[in-house]
């Protein structure tokens, strides 16, 4: 590190868990965030300003006015801009060190397995069932640690699934495909905007700890957080030794 990375990691460098080791790791890793939205905002933004060397920011929409209400990525000089553009903009502003690699589309198939094998750490931030799974096969597939969130109305979630070890459960495990609940965005439900930004972060800590080395992670367990009455519960997770996606790769 240079001596002005010695000077605006030093919060970071000053914390044993953390310390110069761990910096250099964060500026040596690449993290993958699914989503430039209200999770994938805070989220990224404390990746960028943690010193997390490379970001990859993939997002296949354009910035709405509904979006500004919670999405802390973008202003409204950027309605109308796809948000992976914008989102590289803000995230420059904050701390131009770091590489972020915008991608304006939704990631699918050879293209998603494509980038997920490249991370060191992957951030679920989008809003549907469907690119969920994906991503989780994906690092099922891969062995990526895996940090996934959800928000919607008053009620969040995250947990990370540590898919290096075989014994961690899998996204899948705790919802499985063909047994989905009924879809629920925040389009048609809606959602308070600080609940967002209190998930994205919690998976944006979850992934530096994981990149640092630092603490325990989330892997095996579940955060539900209740915003109305502001209460967090934790659940255990355990693997499906049945999961179709998991229990098939070991």
């Amino acid at each position: 590190m240079n001596d002005d990375q010695l000077l605006r990691y030093s919060r970071h460098i000053l914390l044993p868990e953390i310390g110069i080791e761990g910096q250099e790791r964060l500026l040596a890793a690449h993290a993958l965030v699914i989503g430039a939205g209200g999770l994938g905002s805070p989220a990224a933004m404390y990746l960028a300003s943690g010193g997390t060397g490379r970001i990859t920011l993939a997002d296949g929409d354009s910035v709405d006015l509904t979006n500004l209400q919670r999405q802390i990525l973008h202003t409204t000089a950027a309605v109308g801009r796809a948000k992976a553009y914008s989102g590289k903009d803000t995230l420059a502003q904050l701390n131009p060190e770091v590489e972020v690699n915008a991608i304006p589309e939704r990631l699918e198939g050879e293209r998603l397995a494509q980038f997920v094998a490249s991370a060191d750490v992957v951030l679920d931030c989008s809003d549907n069932f469907a690119t969920r799974h994906a991503v989780n096969r994906a690092c099922v597939k891969y062995r990526k640690p895996l940090v996934s969130g959800a928000s919607v109305r008053f009620d969040g979630q995250v947990s990370v699934f540590d898919l290096r070890h075989a014994e961690a459960p899998c996204y899948n495990c705790l919802f499985p495909e063909d047994t989905e609940p009924e879809e629920m965005r925040c389009a048609v439900m809606g959602v308070f905007a600080p609940l967002t930004g209190i998930i994205g972060t919690v998976q944006a800590a979850e992934a530096l700890k994981l990149l640092a080395g630092a603490g325990e992670s989330l892997s095996g367990r579940l955060l539900l957080l209740d915003c109305l009455s502001m209460e967090w519960r934790s659940v255990r997770l355990s693997k499906d030794p049945a999961c179709r996606v998991c229990a098939v790769s070991t």
